[in-house]
């Protein structure tokens, strides 16, 4: 294999896994596309990258110019390591209440935490950060939520991806998050086989599944409706935040694959839609490794505590 020119160029290709032991249905295949084999380690990785460089050639993103982001941890890491490569100080906001993890990683990457009370959740970090950006117009705030550049990373790469690796593709599940993933992925999709089903996962309303957001919970990402996300979901599956612990235990336990939460919602979503069809092959999404969460205890805690812990710590 020829060595990279950039750690940047081995963002996407990310590998598919065959976990179809997991199934309740024998003629149901269920296959993982693990984003954590990412070099920064999450999906998030492809639209910070994204992000970043198309904002360097619309101009919006000078040299030596201050990045401002709202992030529960994934695009903030992300964005940080990017920044650091291409020399651009960075302020992420994000809620107290996420995993220690997550704000290490940050610091490690040299990003300035600036963190918003915790029973806020995202949106509350999200608001900071849009009354930061009208303060300072000199920062560039590149706004996952409603960044064409995010969606676009998942329609160029996520999606041209899982169809060339799994053809034989029925349904894709992944996390309600920015959209981005669903959005981009599944456009790209139908467009190309327009009998493939998209699945997002939510959590309940009022209920937090990390990595996760309910429709109905009061903000509705840009993304989703610049990308006619009404049109692009054919369903939705809710997932409580015990089925996500439960599924990534499972995950680990019988798969060996180490993964976040919410990959475990997205796989407890998946095996939804796979007792309600005859047959078929569904991919989900694997966002990220489980390493950032190690301190919640969802791997290893009785699962009561860890559930009440869920309700708690955001994860995502």
């Amino acid at each position: 294999m020829i060595p990279a020119h950039s750690v940047l160029d081995l963002i996407g290709n990310t590998p598919t896994v065959d976990v179809s032991n997991l199934s309740p249905n024998p003629r149901v295949r269920i296959i993982a596309k693990l984003e954590m084999q990412n070099p920064f380690g999450s999906v998030k990785d492809r639209i910070a990258k994204n992000m970043i460089e198309q904002a360097e050639k619309d101009g919006r993103l000078q040299p030596g110019q201050t990045i401002v982001e709202p992030s529960s941890g994934n695009t903030g890491i992300a964005l940080a390591a990017i920044a650091r490569i291409k020399g651009y100080p960075i302020k992420i906001l994000m809620p107290a209440s996420v995993s220690i993890e997550r704000r290490q990683m940050l610091e490690v990457f040299g990003a300035e935490v600036i963190l918003t009370p915790g029973e806020e959740g995202s949106n509350g970090a999200v608001r900071r950060a849009q009354e930061m950006a009208a303060e300072h117009p000199e920062w560039c705030f590149l706004y996952q939520y409603g960044n064409d550049a995010n969606p676009s990373a998942h329609y160029e790469g996520t999606g041209p991806e899982i169809l060339r690796d799994v053809p034989e593709i029925t349904h894709f599940v992944a996390g309600l998050g920015t959209s981005g993933t669903l959005m981009g992925t599944g456009t790209y999709l139908k467009e190309h086989k327009p009998d493939v089903k998209i699945v997002a996962v939510e959590p309940p309303l009022g209920e937090r599944v990390e990595g996760l957001r309910n429709l109905e919970d009061g903000y509705i990402p840009p993304v989703f409706e610049m990308w006619q996300g009404m049109e692009v979901l054919d369903r939705k599956r809710v997932v409580r935040p015990r089925e996500s612990l439960e599924w990534t235990r499972r995950l680990v336990n019988e798969c060996g694959i180490f993964a976040g939460i919410s990959s475990g919602a997205a796989l407890a979503g998946a095996a939804k839609v796979a007792s309600e069809i005859e047959e078929g092959t569904i991919v989900f999404i694997v966002c990220d490794g489980g390493w950032k969460y190690l301190s919640t205890g969802a791997y290893t805690d009785d699962l009561d505590e860890a559930e009440l812990k869920a309700e708690q710590i955001i994860y995502f």
